[in-house]
């Protein structure tokens, strides 16, 4: 999927003023970890960023990708999901709608979905609890039915 710029270039300007207001150091790996991930429609865990990095020539290591991941989930333009294996995804957050999972526990591909009842039973129970919900997280674990689920007997 080829880079929103004009989503793009929102984020950097929110991750510019970020990296100025904790004196982080503005370096063009940093930015460019930042375009790979908002080019992308994908979840991803490090080692898929860094190899896609990796192979487009981008001289980042392991560990720059990690730090700025870092830095990228605590100024909210990321976010980190563990999908019940020891693996850590993560995917863009910033522009886009609350969305949810569902995972198969063969093949482990990730399917979002929206559905706005779960808005209205999170507005429920934050009224009947008095509880001020800021966010949710809802994962279905299941099979895939579908014939191409890779780890299908």
């Amino acid at each position: 999927m080829p880079l929103n710029t004009n989503l793009y270039e929102e984020v950097k300007k929110i991750f510019l003023a970020y990296l100025e207001k904790k004196e982080l150091r503005k370096t063009p790996e940093r930015f460019a970890i930042l375009e790979e991930i908002y080019s992308r429609t994908d979840h991803f865990d490090v080692e898929e960023l860094y190899i896609s990095m990796k192979n487009k020539n981008y001289r980042v290591s392991r560990a720059t990708v990690y730090n700025t991941l870092d830095i990228l989930l605590d100024c909210n333009l990321i976010v980190k999901h563990q999908f019940g294996k020891n693996l850590a995804q993560y995917e863009k957050s910033y522009g886009f709608k609350q969305h949810d999972h569902l995972i198969c526990t063969h093949c482990h591909k990730v399917t979002e979905f929206c559905d706005p009842r779960v808005q209205n039973i999170q507005n429920m129970i934050g009224d009947l609890l008095q509880f001020d919900i800021m966010h949710h997280s809802l994962i279905f674990y299941g099979e895939c039915k579908k014939e191409n689920c890779e780890n299908k007997a």
